[in-house]
Parts: structure tokens; sequence; C-alpha cells
């Protein structure tokens, strides 16, 4: 005879402390969710800005459940005075490294970008108090608009950890791939001579090609500034031929001015490139067979963009957008320029992915508008 329903259900919470499990499940949700949610994500895709949120946001609930686990004061402590000594320490850093990048670099608004980080940091950290002292009826924009502040704020630190944390990780993954392309990223120059930055990404790229028994081609890629004698890639293309690469195993991508038109131009040219040696393997198949060949896609072939460490994370998702497969390599960078990079960067990767700005910003005021309105008709 089969037990009813209700029963199963009444001897199954005999057993078993549902509001037990319940808080249980709701105390894992904000670790496990976004665990998975990465896993899948990172299976798909390891090129993407939601990658880092995801993973990050796993990481830091993961580390509060720990503590919470074992029930232990020093792992609490250090816990707290991680995040409570991090900020004032990040900050220091920052300012120490303004003087250390103005030293070598020179005085510009890009030099200057650690010292605008330590700022945000300050006035971050000191909204709240500031907020505290206002009175927010004769100060109820300034403290809106503080508030709003502090939303967004809080917003752009998370992400910027989780994107250096995240960026970091991607440039270690192993690389198996033997490469058809090697696209070089062009950056300043001295005179006709690559600067040492460039120099150095030219040079990580001789050492992949080198590793790969000298298989695929070069794609130099940067155009001409206003301030320089000869474009981005000309200059490469010589440093190349120095080191004794052939010509044919070289193209010149010589118009892009930006990052994401150096790719947008570089998948041009192997398109190209594929092209015409596959019109070339035709005219020769035909004459002895006369079967002819198809010609492969930039899409289609693997790919290498090599360029300094701190930028191969934003080339490889713009890669991933343009539809073009291919892994991000990373030359080094003087510790003293990297914060100063990063950050810019980071400006960079956050102007691509403002949605959640304006989600938070939109949501915030309308809040803040109902909120006055009901206080208005509380007063009539």
């Amino acid at each position: 005879m089969c037990m009813p329903t209700d029963n199963l259900l009444r001897d199954a919470g005999a057993h078993f402390n549902w509001e037990y499990i319940v808080s249980i499940a709701l105390l894992l949700a904000p670790a496990v969710v976004p665990g998975v949610l990465f896993i899948y994500s990172f299976i798909k895709e390891p090129r993407q800005f939601r990658n880092a949120l995801f993973l990050f946001a796993a990481l830091a609930w993961s580390s509060v459940l720990l503590v919470l686990r074992f029930n232990n004061y020093i792992l609490g402590l250090i816990l707290v005075a991680l995040v409570l000594l991090t900020p004032f320490l990040t900050i220091i850093f920052l300012l120490v490294n303004t003087v250390v990048v103005v030293k070598n670099n020179g005085f510009s608004l890009t030099s200057m970008l650690p010292f605008l980080m330590a700022g945000f940091l300050i006035l971050l950290i000191a909204s709240p108090a500031i907020v505290n002292y206002l009175d927010p009826d004769t100060h109820r924009i300034v403290v809106v608009l503080l508030g709003l502040f502090m939303l967004e704020g809080l917003w752009f630190s998370f992400t910027f950890v989780a994107l250096l944390f995240y960026s970091w990780i991607y440039r270690i993954l192993p690389r198996r791939r033997t490469y058809d392309y090697i696209i070089i990223h062009g950056a300043g120059l001295n005179g006709p001579r690559p600067t040492p930055l460039l120099a150095g990404r030219i040079d990580k790229a001789l050492e992949l090609w080198n590793k790969q028994h000298q298989h695929g081609k070069f794609v130099v890629s940067g155009g001409q500034g206003a301030d320089e004698v000869v474009s981005e890639a000309q200059a490469m293309r010589d440093y190349l031929l120095e080191k004794d690469v052939p010509l044919d195993a070289i193209l010149m991508e010589d118009k892009s001015t930006t990052t994401w038109e150096n790719l947008k131009y570089s998948i041009g040219i192997i398109n190209n490139d594929r092209t015409a040696s596959a019109n070339t393997t035709s005219v020769n198949a035909s004459s002895s067979s006369g079967s002819s060949a198809t010609s492969t896609t930039a899409t289609e072939c693997t790919t290498a963009v090599v360029t300094s460490d701190f930028h191969v994370f934003r080339c490889a998702e713009y890669a991933h957008n343009l539809g073009l497969k291919a892994d991000g390599i990373g030359s080094h960078t003087k510790g003293w320029y990297w914060p100063t990079a990063f950050i810019r960067e980071f400006i960079a990767i956050t102007k691509a992915h403002l949605w959640p700005y304006l989600v938070f910003a939109s949501i915030y005021i309308l809040i803040n508008v109902l909120d006055y309105i009901f206080f208005f008709l509380g007063t009539l």
C-alpha cells in the first residue's frame, strides 16, 4: 500500500531540519552560483570580462565562508585587516609610484594616473564620513550624489581587483598551439626605431616564432602617429629583418591607430594573405592535376596576438568580439610602469562595459526620486 504524499513529506521533515538546509543553501549560493557561472563561461570562452567578475565574486565569498566554517578568530582578524588596510596601503603605493613614473617618463596625464587613482580611493573612503557629517535635509543633493559616487565607486573597485586577478590568470594559461600568424601590436617609437616597450613585444614574438620552428608569418600592426617619422609597422618590419626574418614572413598593417583597429585591419591583411596563398596553390595544383584549392579566413586559422603583458586581456577580448580565434601572449613590462599601464587598460575596458554603471545609477536615482516624492506627499 502506497503511503500518501503528505505523510512522506511529514516523515522527511522529521528527519531533516529544513530551516537549517535552507539557511545553508542561502549562505553557499553567493559562492556557488558565480562559481558555476564562471566554470561554464570560462569553458565556453575564456576571453570575456564577465569571467573576472564571476571568479572574484566566488573567491571573495568563499573566503568569508572559510572564516565562518572554522570559526577561527585569527582568520577573521586577517580578513578584516586585509579589507581595512589594503585601501590605505594601495593609496601609499600609488602615490609613491606616481613619483617614480613622473621621474622616468616625465609629467603627463598618463603618468598621473596612479595619483588620480589614489585621489579616487581617498574620496571613496572619506565619503561615508562626509555623508554622516552633512545634514540630509539642507544638503540633500550633495548627499545623494555622494551616495551615488560610493555605489559606483564600490563597483569600480570590485571590477578593478577582479580584472587585475583574472588578467594575471589568463596570461599564465598554457599555450600549446602552433600559430599560423603572429600579430604584433605597435607602441611608440624613438625616431625610426622601436622603443624598449615595443622591442620587448617584437622579441617575444620572435621567441614564439623560433619556438615553433619558424612556422607562420608575422603581422606587424601599427600606423604612423603625428610625432612619428615612420609607421610603427615599418619600424617593426625593419627590426625583424635585422633579426634575419625573411621578408616574405612579414605582413604589414600600417593604417591602425587604436587597439581595435590593430586587430580589425590585421584580420583583413590575414584574409588577403590566405586568399593569395590559396590562389597560388590553386594555380600550381591546376597545372599539375587539374584540381583547385580553397582558402581559409583569419577566423579559421590559429593566431597569436603579442603585446605587453598589461595589454593582453583587452586584446584577447577585442579579438573575441571580432570573431578572431587568437591567444594573447604578453611581453614583460617594467614593474614601475605596470600600475600606470594597467589603470589605463582598466579604464579602456570599463568604457566598453558601462551598462552596469548606468543600471546602478538609474535604480539609485529612481529610489531617491520616489523617496523624495513620498516625503513631499507626507508633508502635505
